[in-house]
């Protein structure tokens, strides 16, 4: 029963050591040797540690929960096993500076202390990074992010006694990972979420300040810790009730009093009572309101510039803003840096921002309050997202030079912030430039592969469309053609294709039936049926839409080629090669005479066909239609072209077919090498040339290096794809086959039968890889001798087979001969042996007297006759 196999690309350091499990799906990163090492000799210096600074300096009311949080994280004194302690509660009650004091107070206890924004993954993944960066600098600055965070992880592994806080988190469940890898030393987590955590530690509840601890603050910042007179001290009491005790709005409240002057009690009867309080409990966001209209007024005194760049960063990502992304806000441009850095001092002073080196922060209930401002301010809303906007286009279209062209690391930067503004940013406020920004993040977060990153762009910038332009303009069915495009390539085909459908049908009636926009749209539809298993409705959709695109744009029309290549290739996913075959034949010598002999898509068109050769087992004239497919791939498009890597990858899997590993291990692995370099460890097509490795590998039986990169794999395509992406399930069914193939059953089987309830959740019960699945699952539960559960399984899937691809497809044929292998198994040859002369019949019928796949069968029916004698 074989795995699946797609062509593309991927890749990982060849020859090189040491896996460190990270991320919120466990990724698998793979280090050189040198750099594990160096992970496991560096020593922290005395005190390392990257906590950022505190508020205002003064902490009062929380010894208590310091206490308690101290017997949670120490517990018995034994550090070898990680104990987490989770401290939540709302926006600004103070839950950060708590796990600040606690790091201050117990830092002599830890070997190192290391403070991470944990709001994403992604987030969590840059924290490590600058872990690697700080303890390895010299390593860290030709490695890959992933790379960085996979030696964070792995030094954590070697070292005890350290302290990790994991700030702010959104989800419980993407600390998982960490906790369970990283066992030496003491997770402190800080979330808004109060459930979600039973499974991964104690909770520490914060509650608000007390009246006494609240009023003890207000007084410490505003009188400079001096002692107040008794009529300063009630005063203060007032106005902590008045701000809810909450410490946020204290803090902000005590550095107005101490930057101003001002007296606690001219404060608290100038303070605006704009909103009532609610009868229950406080509203933060209202809280802090009331006090933000007193301080901005003292920021605009000191520096307009101040609140620009406030209004500006509320509409950002509220962590690691970069000071450059703000230059363009700034007056002058010769001193734009110096005038950024004044500015943001201001903001510091007043307990506005936190400021770490090229970066800053500004708490997430500061800019809830900045974008949501009463009726009567309300010209600051439009400016700071009119600046924020204005920031964000210079960072993407710098001058005449384009982000597309510049660092992964400037796009890593800014990818939050676009994320953010586009979140943020109501559809009725776009503008020409939103749409520029949205668009071009989102084909360079999808062009990388991170369809994660590229989908929220996606929404938002058709959401525009929609609202600017209308629901039927050619500019919002472009863009509602890329989003399902995006869903598609994130293998969310059950959102993709209603999009596709709807929006078929409206260009249909804005465009008319032949329209190239609609011709378009019509085979991106068959093609998403397509990849659902839908083929009864893929291929006449792609029979129809040829004919038209012949109609309208003539016989060669490139996009006339291009549907004719499309449509062989369904032929070929149906197993009708006798079709698929002269098709894609026809089309290569159309697209030969029309685009010239090294067009791209000749090359492409030339790569089709010999895979279907391939697939019809004529490995004569794949194998060489490959190899010179490959070598015009080189001369045309470069040795790292992606096109030239998806060749040389086909070529191996074309040795593998053949039998030949010792030389399609070696093409795997220099194209896997390559496939990282040009795309990055983690892209897809990256992906897939590991997993055809692996492939490799257990075809050769060399099953010890086979079922670690199936694992390492596998936990790659969770990290970027997702758990049930329909890579995902097949790379999950590929592990299940290699453990079967060691003979470990007993982690073969579960694995075989959770892939398949997913593969049935995800892509239905008679999609193809679903049959597939249920086949493996079949012929799992046969080598543990259990045929009681096989023969049925493999009866069902073998009428599923019938009915959904034919009576003679190759997976059909390959169904009814495992049907024959098990009833043989089972003694009963009466019924193994008819069926085994059954489907060898058909195999040489359909694939021909000399496939490997006929040869087979014919073996198969010799061995039962034999017993049978």
């Amino acid at each position: 029963m074989p795995g699946f196999e797609a062509s593309g690309k991927q890749s990982v350091a060849a020859q090189s050591l040491g896996v460190a499990v990270t991320g919120d799906n466990a990724r698998v990163v793979v280090l050189p040797p040198q750099a594990v090492q160096w992970a496991k000799e560096v020593e922290a210096a005395p005190g390392t540690a990257n906590l950022p600074g505190s508020t205002s300096g003064v902490f009062v009311g929380r010894d208590d929960a310091l206490d308690l949080l101290r017997g949670l994280l120490a517990g018995a004194g034994d550090v070898a096993v990680t104990q987490t302690g989770a401290v939540h509660g709302l926006g600004g009650i103070g839950k950060s500076t708590l796990a600040l004091h606690y790091a201050i107070r117990y830092r002599d206890a830890y070997s190192l202390t290391w403070w991470i924004n944990a709001e994403s993954p992604e987030s969590i993944e840059v924290g490590l990074s600058a872990l690697t960066v700080r303890l390895c600098p010299y390593w860290a600055r030709s490695a890959t992010t992933d790379e960085r965070m996979a030696w964070a992880v792995t030094w954590l592994q070697w070292h005890p006694d350290w302290l990790l806080i994991f700030d702010n988190v959104e989800h419980p469940d993407q600390l998982r990972p960490y906790l369970g890898s990283l066992r030496g030393g003491h997770h402190l987590a800080t979330s808004r979420k109060a459930t979600g955590w039973h499974a991964i530690g104690p909770t520490l509840p914060l509650d608000l300040l007390g009246s006494e601890a609240s009023a003890d603050l207000l007084c410490s910042l505003a009188y400079d810790r001096q002692t107040p007179t008794p009529e300063q001290r009630k005063e203060a009491e007032h106005l902590a009730a008045e701000l809810g005790y909450l410490p946020l709005a204290l803090e902000q409240a005590g550095a107005y009093l101490h930057q101003t002057g001002k007296g606690i009690g001219a404060y608290r009867r100038a303070l605006p009572r704009m909103l009532p309080k609610h009868s229950e409990g406080i509203d933060p966001e209202r809280t802090v309101a009331r006090v933000w209209n007193q301080s901005i007024q003292a920021i605009r005194e000191r520096g307009p510039l101040a609140v620009t760049l406030l209004n500006a960063a509320a509409w950002l990502a509220p962590d690691d803003i970069p000071r450059a992304l703000l230059a363009p806000l700034a007056p002058t441009v010769d001193e734009a840096d110096d005038e950024i850095d004044d500015a943001l001092g201001v903001l510091r002073a007043y307990n506005m921002i936190t400021l770490s080196g090229p970066t800053f922060s500004v708490h997430r209930l500061v800019q809830a309050v900045l974008r949501t401002p009463p009726a009567a301010d309300s010209d600051h809303l439009s400016a700071g997202r009119v600046d924020a906007e204005l920031a964000l286009h210079a960072a993407v279209f710098n001058g005449d030079d384009a982000m597309s062209t510049a660092t992964t690391w400037q796009w890593e930067a800014l990818a939050p912030h676009i994320t953010a503004f586009a979140i943020n940013l109501s559809p009725a406020s776009a503008t020409v430039s939103t749409f520029d920004i949205f668009d071009r993040a989102a084909e360079n977060a999808r062009q990388a592969g991170q369809t994660a990153r590229a989908i929220p762009l996606f929404e938002a910038t058709l959401a525009q469309y929609e609202e600017v332009l209308g629901d039927t303009h050619p500019d919002t069915l472009r863009s509602r053609n890329n989003l399902a495009l995006a869903y598609r390539s994130a293998g969310d085909l059950a959102r993709a294709t209603p999009l596709y459908e709807a929006t078929l049908a409206q260009r249909e009636e804005i465009l008319g039936d032949t329209h190239p926009d609609t011709l378009t749209s019509r085979n991106n539809l068959a093609y998403v049926y397509e990849s659902a298993g839908d083929l009864a409705r893929a291929i006449p959709l792609f029979e129809a839409t040829l004919a038209q695109y012949e109609q309208v744009l003539g016989d060669t029309h490139p996009d006339t080629l291009r549907s004719r290549n499309d449509l062989a290739g369904a032929y070929e996913g149906a197993g009708d090669l006798a079709r698929a075959i002269p098709l894609f034949e026809a089309t290569l010598a159309q697209r030969e005479e029309v685009l010239g002999d090294t067009h791209p898509h000749t090359l492409r068109s030339r790569n089709d066909l010999a895979g279907a050769y391939r697939s019809a087992g004529d490995l004569a004239r794949a194998i060489p239609l490959f190899e010179a497919t490959l070598a015009q791939y080189e001369q045309v498009l470069g040795d790292t072209h992606p096109d030239t890597l998806t060749s040389r990858n086909n070529l191996a899997g074309a040795y593998r077919s053949a039998g030949q590993t010792v030389r399609a291990i070696p093409l795997f692995k220099a194209t896997l090498a390559q496939y990282e370099q040009v795309l990055g460890d983690t892209h897809p097509n990256t992906l897939r040339s590991r997993n055809n490795l692996a492939l490799a590998y257990e075809g050769a039986g060399d099953l010890a290096r086979a079922i670690p990169l199936f694992e390492a794999t596998l936990a790659q395509y969770e990290q970027v794809l997702g758990d049930t992406h329909p890579n995902t399930l097949t790379s999950r069914n590929n592990l299940a086959l290699a453990y079967r193939s060691a003979g470990d059953l007993a982690r073969a089987i579960p694995l075989f039968e959770a892939t398949l309830a997913q593969y049935e959740q995800v892509l239905g019960d008679t999609h193809p890889n679903t049959l597939t699945s249920r086949n493996n699952l079949a012929g799992a539960y046969e080598s543990a001798g259990d045929l009681a559960r096989a023969i049925p399984l493999f009866e069902a899937t073998l009428a599923q087979y019938e009915q959904v691809l034919g009576d003679t497809h190759p997976d059909t044929l390959t169904s009814r001969n495992n049907l024959a292998y098990v009833y043989e198994s089972a003694g009963d040859l009466a019924r193994a042996i008819p069926l085994f002369e059954a489907t060898l019949a058909q195999y040489e019928q359909v694939l021909g007297d000399t496939h490997p796949d006929t040869l087979t069968s014919r073996n198969n029916l010799a061995r039962a006759k034999a017993a049978e004698r």
